[in-house]
């Protein structure tokens, strides 16, 4: 039972980081894009939405 729990703690540690990971990555591509920091903030709540429409438009 403890391992089960271990794994639920481990899945939720790592959504959890790659949350944090796409909306700083949305951030900074569209500071890097736009010098706005504004967009950076819109984009950064976007997060992964932002980064995939990112590399499919550009």
């Amino acid at each position: 039972m403890a391992a089960q729990h271990e794994k639920g703690s481990a899945a939720k540690t790592a959504a959890k980081s790659g949350i944090t990971f796409g909306s700083a990555l949305a951030m900074v591509i569209s500071y890097t894009t736009w010098k706005s920091v504004g967009w950076a903030i819109v984009h950064g709540l976007m997060s992964w939405l932002y980064v995939i429409y990112f590399i499919l438009r550009y």
